[in-house]
């Protein structure tokens, strides 16, 4: 299968995979549609490389199944990492907490924070709490450099939604 053989699937099944994901996909996960799609056509491309579609249903029916599939390990995943992160908040013989920031974080810069999706909201809360990369990394089950990589993209959220209420300069987070 070349590649435009696979763009032409992608380009008439796309509402499909979008409809499947959509459906079955926690809302509160919708932040990792585009992690889901992907998945789904790459599963699909190296099925269809191993011959795995067997023509007994249409094309489109098998996407819709994949996507399917691919949300169902998504919210497992996410709702894994909210458990543990969960139990970690819980957590009361940690002297240091995630809600407990840094002297001089306002009200206001909380209320942004908490407009994050939950995976780049408990690393910046943690990290405001005190924690180093290392500790983050090992109480999220993450390696440290998905710490670095949520905590940048946190940083360039927070600007947009800062930016988006009117806040003018917002270069210091």
């Amino acid at each position: 299968m070349t590649e435009t053989e696979f763009a032409v699937i992608v380009g008439e099944t796309k509402s499909v995979v979008l409809s499947a994901v959509e459906k079955h996909l926690f809302s509160r996960f919708y932040h990792a549609i585009d992690d889901v799609v992907q998945e789904t056509y790459l599963r699909a491309y190296r099925g269809l490389q191993k011959n795995q579609f067997e023509g007994r249903s249409q094309l489109s029916t098998w996407l819709y199944t994949i996507a399917r599939n691919e949300s169902n390990r998504m919210n497992e995943k996410l709702g894994r990492e909210e458990r543990k992160i969960s139990k970690l908040q819980q957590n009361e013989n940690t002297e240091r907490t995630a809600e407990t920031p840094k002297p001089g974080i306002g009200e206001e810069m909380l209320g942004w924070i908490k407009q994050l999706p939950a995976q780049y909201m408990n690393v910046i809360k943690l990290a405001l709490g005190g924690f180093s990369e290392k500790e983050i990394a090992a109480s999220l089950s993450i390696s440290p450099g998905t710490v670095k990589s949520r905590s940048h993209r946190a940083r360039g959220m927070l600007r947009r939604i800062i930016e988006r209420e009117g806040h003018g300069n917002s270069t210091a987070i």
